[in-house]
């Protein structure tokens, strides 16, 4: 079964929900997990903006948000009992979805476990795809959590 679980996260409730499955397929195979955070500056960029604005304020403040989000990830799956570790990557030079293939290859991941909004039609287009990305070209199985399909099954245990 899995041994090598690659979880990206990033801080948001559907990428904790992706990391709350990967804990407890790991508790069920005893895979260890692998947190990745992936910086993308991009996502805050109109293009008006200086270098400075990143190399001075910008970068520095999302490593400090990223390794805060690692460690954060990291004790939920200590606390689980989970073997776990992680890395930040700097997203500057590829996408988000390229890093995450490239790192489960280097680590030779067996599953790689991502929350996902399931956005469709234009908001899918507008926003892109991570995940989506990923799930095409990745050399291992994914598994996409998705926040609509838990918030169901939250609301009907209610």
């Amino acid at each position: 079964m899995y041994q090598r679980i690659l979880v990206p996260i990033d801080g948001s409730a559907t990428a904790n929900l992706g990391l709350e499955e990967a804990i407890k397929l790991s508790k069920l195979t005893g895979a260890s997990l692998r947190l990745i955070h992936v910086l993308d500056p991009l996502t805050f960029a109109t293009g008006f903006e200086p270098y400075a604005v990143y190399a001075g304020d910008l970068i520095p403040r999302m490593e400090e948000m990223g390794k805060q989000i690692l460690e954060q990830g990291k004790a939920q799956a200590k606390a689980a009992g989970v073997t776990v570790d992680s890395l930040l990557f700097d997203g500057l030079a590829a996408r988000v979805s390229e890093t995450v293939i490239e790192a489960a290859k280097d680590w030779g991941a067996d599953l790689i476990v991502i929350g996902t909004h399931g956005r469709r039609g234009v908001g899918r287009f507008v926003m892109g795809s991570d995940a989506e990305q990923i799930m095409r070209a990745a050399p291992v199985p994914v598994l996409l959590i998705r926040a609509a399909a838990a918030k169901a099954v939250a609301t009907a245990r209610i």
